[in-house]
């Protein structure tokens, strides 16, 4: 008899294997020159209709698939299929993020040797995602002139640790509808990640998608050197 009590921190041990299990799926999918790409939001900031104004303009140069996760429901995939982007969807069941077996599942489904792009639709939320690594070699989040201009108050992890933020519906801004500050919002952001690329756009006009297709071209040719 013991009266000391073993203690397994499983959280750690499940990240560390996650952590690993991403680096080697990065290292596999940087060899066969397909480059990974994770995009996070909260419901409604807008990835879904991102995806198809992205997909739409980076077509003709690139094969590209999408692996869409949600909690239920097929919507957004068929809405990307029906677009004609290959779209693979995963139905967490409960879960609120992706990790790497999970996307795993997604990539089993595709044919990654020729494909150039490969965008992981995240969960929404801006909590969980954020804390799981996906293998993907861009981390991208997408916040809502809806939202709000003190999310990354609330969320720092989110905005810390993305290579990316866009900031979505931006045709909102000088209305009566919102009172978001876009250079508050960015000092905000800036103060937590130094080195994140933000591009202000919107979805629905296509106001400068294109800014943000274009940097995504040239990570696209990066990660292929």
């Amino acid at each position: 008899m013991t009266d000391s009590v073993k203690l397994i921190k499983v959280r750690e041990s499940i990240q560390a294997d996650n952590e690993q299990h991403a680096q080697d799926l990065r290292q596999k999918l940087k060899a066969c020159k397909t480059l990974l790409i994770n995009i996070m939001s909260s419901p409604g900031a807008g990835k879904t209709s991102l995806l198809l104004q992205t997909t739409s303009r980076l077509k003709d140069e690139y094969s590209m698939a999408v692996i869409e996760a949600d909690i239920d429901s097929t919507v957004d995939a068929e809405r990307l299929a029906h677009s004609g982007v290959e779209a693979i969807q995963l139905r967490t069941g409960g879960f609120c993020h992706l990790d790497v077996p999970m996307v795993q599942q997604g990539l089993d489904s595709l044919d990654t040797d020729v494909l150039d792009l490969i965008f992981i639709e995240n969960v929404g939320n801006l909590v969980c995602p954020a804390e799981f690594d996906t293998g993907a070699a861009l981390d991208v989040m997408i916040l809502s002139v809806p939202e709000g201009d003190d999310k990354p108050l609330k969320y720092p992890l989110m905005f810390s640790k993305c290579d990316a933020l866009i900031i979505n519906k931006i045709d909102y801004l000088g209305t009566s509808l919102t009172d978001f500050d876009l250079k508050l919002l960015e000092k905000r952001v800036r103060k937590l990640n130094g080195r994140i690329r933000i591009f202000p756009l919107s979805s629905r006009t296509g106001e400068g998608i294109d800014i943000w297709t274009d940097w995504l071209t040239n990570k696209a040719a990066d990660h292929n050197k």
